[in-house]
């Protein structure tokens, strides 16, 4: 069976039912028909988030099919439930383009599964859509104020990096000329469209505190430059309150259920190698407000969604991680061995050897920051007794904790030994979170310290316009903003066709964008891809709905 018929099996508990199961007043839940809610900030204590649990599940460097994080962060919670530890699953929202595209839904899988599955990868309760309007608000705005003669503010059209976004996989809409059409219709300029995930929007209401401070994010977004050389930001167009308006709901979290009726929370979708890549700051202390346990994921591999979710998310929030949990799969490590992609499901303990060390510096990673790692494997049915052993053996010999996890077969029962590792390390008291940087380090340094530290770099070389923009944001006086580095998660590099564990390697730095919004800044490594295209065969080739409403094809 696909995940779609898995799901389809389920009775799904009304969503008060989940409520009271997080011992909530159905009344002060915002409901979204029968199996989804909205929840409310007040909810949130901040006496009980310093008392819970948060526990962090990342990966190894991932295949292009992924390597399982949120089917793991929601079998977790399952098996944390089964132990008697109410828990809650805190996790991003889908993005339409990778459903329609070639990636599929991001609700887990199998029987760790968060439901409705079908609305979740759909509109859901519309969060993505009021990103986008607020988003392009802005973009509107700016234009208008270029074109007007009465209210403008000299903006020059050549320094403005801004663009509109759209929730769909559109390569036609990349590079774009607006104001085409005669002098009533604006002025032409050169600039495109990125996917929603990818806007700083996205960003700015995932690091949110409440409404006012996102507002104030909102307003710090960096426009461009007048013809004077002086800066402009959304606050100088005046539009940081509309867009907080558009944005009244969407920073509510959203409720739902897992596949065992376990609370589910999902709010927010952040690319995790050009963003921060993890849910909310609010939905996490929302999870960590009305559970003893909440698991939440961060995107790729520890090297990228860990590391930011770590050096950002946690520093800007005051969170800090009891345990992280290393998704990893057979076929990666055969993969960063240097097995052709075509024959992972092959057996292949030699490969899987030569992939090992790629494990073994996450692992490294999870230490630097004084946080106990558990190897989580995500079993595959073509995994090999020989294979897992191997893991098992490495494991054994660092001293690491290893569990065997079929939570996509079993759910929270596939599970119970994971949980059991994360409950121990929890009370054994082993992990004291260490930040990877000191915000107020210079960006150089900030940047060298992951770069080195993280990745593995020898050393960090800057383009021309990288050295340029470290001007500015000095001029702008923003150097004490965390860094958001932007890299392929294909590799521990910046060159994706390097596996494995690379060494000796220069990490080259092309530009550095300002999130000023957000509040961190963003360095390019390689091409970041902000607007993917469709396969020649999309997924959305095989979804379809019948005249009852049931939909096919979604998984």
């Amino acid at each position: 069976m696909n995940d779609l018929e898995i799901a389809k099996q389920v009775k799904l508990k009304h969503i008060s039912t989940i409520a009271k199961k997080l011992g909530l007043d159905p009344d002060t839940i915002e409901m979204y028909g029968k199996y989804k809610a909205k929840l409310p900030h007040s909810i949130i204590d901040k006496d009980k988030v310093k008392n819970s649990n948060l526990i962090l599940v990342t990966a190894i460097s991932p295949t292009p099919a992924g390597e399982g994080k949120t089917t793991m962060s929601i079998g977790l919670s399952e098996g944390l439930n089964q132990l008697g530890k109410q828990t809650t699953v805190v996790l991003r929202e889908p993005s339409l383009g990778p459903v329609f595209g070639i990636k599929g839904g991001a609700t887990g899988g199998g029987y760790s599964q968060v439901l409705p599955m079908e609305d979740i990868n759909l509109h859901f309760t519309g969060d993505f859509s009021a990103i986008e309007k607020a988003h392009n608000l802005l973009s509107a705005v700016i234009d208008n104020n270029i074109q007007s003669k009465t209210n403008s503010l000299g903006l020059d059209p050549r320094t403005i990096t801004w663009k509109r976004v759209m929730d769909m996989n559109d390569r036609a809409l990349r590079n774009i000329v607006v104001g085409l059409g005669g002098a009533t219709s604006g002025i032409p300029r050169e600039t495109g469209f990125d996917i929603t995930a990818a806007s700083e929007i996205m960003a700015i209401l995932c690091l949110s505190d409440d409404l006012e401070n996102l507002k104030k994010r909102l307003g710090n977004i960096f426009v461009g430059y007048t013809l004077n050389k002086e800066p402009i930001y959304a606050r100088d167009l005046k539009v940081e309150g509309a867009m907080a308006a558009l944005l009244k709901d969407a920073i509510k979290p959203n409720l739902v259920q897992t596949i065992e009726g376990n609370p589910a929370i999902i709010h927010g979708g952040p690319f995790a190698n050009i963003a921060q890549g993890t849910n909310s700051v609010i939905a996490t202390r929302m999870g960590m407000s009305l559970s003893d346990y909440t698991v939440t994921e961060a995107g790729f591999g520890a090297d990228l969604g860990a590391e930011k979710f770590l050096d950002i998310k946690c520093q800007s929030a005051g969170l800090s991680p009891k345990a992280v949990v290393l998704t990893t799969t057979i076929r990666a490590l055969k993969y960063h061995g240097g097995a052709d992609l075509k024959s992972l499901t092959d057996e292949n303990v030699d490969a899987l050897k030569k992939g090992i060390p790629n494990l073994e510096k996450h692992i490294e990673n999870v230490k630097q920051f004084n946080l106990t790692p558990i190897i989580a494997i995500n079993r595959f049915i073509t995994d090999s007794d020989a294979e897992i052993k191997a893991i098992q053996q490495f494991a054994k010999e660092n001293n690491v904790r290893v569990a065997l996890a079929e939570v996509w077969a079993k759910g929270g029962k596939g599970a119970l030994d994971l949980a059991r590792h994360v409950v121990e390390v929890v009370e054994e008291h082993t992990s004291d979170f260490t930040p990877m940087y000191d915000w107020n380090m210079s960006v150089v340094d900030k940047i060298e310290a992951i770069a080195t530290k993280v990745y593995g770099a020898k050393q960090v070389d800057y383009s021309a316009e990288a050295k340029k923009n470290l001007r500015t944001i000095s001029n702008l006086g923003l150097d004490s903003l965390p860094i958001c580095m932007a890299k392929t998660q294909k590799s521990l590099s910046d060159n994706p066709k390097l596996l494995g564990r690379p060494k000796d390697f220069t990490i080259t730095v092309r530009e550095i964008e300002i999130a000023a919004g957000a509040g961190f800044l963003v360095p390019i490594t390689g091409a970041m891809m902000r607007m993917p295209g469709l396969p020649a065969h999309p997924a959305s080739e095989k979804i379809n709905i019948d005249n009852d409403g049931n939909i096919s094809g979604l998984f």
